[in-house]
């Protein structure tokens, strides 16, 4: 199994590189190359970007490439959970992009973490990496929080 990110900040890439995974696990989402085709199941950890002024992009066309890498081929059926990073600054918008991917595709969201994470968030996300990689399933249910999804594997 890979995990795919989008950083545009570099807190995503960091909180990658305290996974202490080999290099060959992760696939990096960029601005220029947003269409890469998977050929395996994978997690996706995406950041969340809040608007902060009116000359700054809306988070949306900030996280284009995002979504333009989950309407390529088959990646949204290759897609086993969503990992959600944001700042819980931005109230409403924390982890909006990995809310829109969610009930957009209906693949649920495993976990979040704030900024470049904690030792906490790298061990539970660990957790979560192995057990999708033994090929634990999840469903999105409207009714369950992805908190309650993180239980349940």
């Amino acid at each position: 199994m890979k995990i795919v990110y989008f950083s545009i900040t570099g807190q995503t890439r960091r909180f990658i590189k305290k996974l202490g995974f080999s290099e060959d696990t992760f696939v990096e989402i960029t601005q220029d190359y947003p269409d890469i085709e998977m050929a395996q199941p994978f997690i996706l950890i995406t950041p969340s970007y809040a608007e902060e002024s009116p000359t700054q992009q809306c988070s949306q066309d900030v996280m284009n490439p995002v979504f333009e890498f989950m309407a390529t081929g088959v990646n949204r059926t290759l897609c086993k959970g969503i990992v959600a990073s944001g700042n819980r600054n931005f109230a409403g918008l924390y982890i909006y992009t990995a809310k829109e991917l969610s009930a957009q595709y209906q693949i649920p969201i495993v976990y979040d973490f704030e900024m470049n994470g904690t030792t906490s968030d790298v061990k539970a996300l660990k957790s979560v990496f192995k057990r999708l990689s033994d090929g634990a399933k999840l469903l999105v249910s409207e009714k369950q929080m992805y908190r309650e999804h993180l239980e349940q594997i």
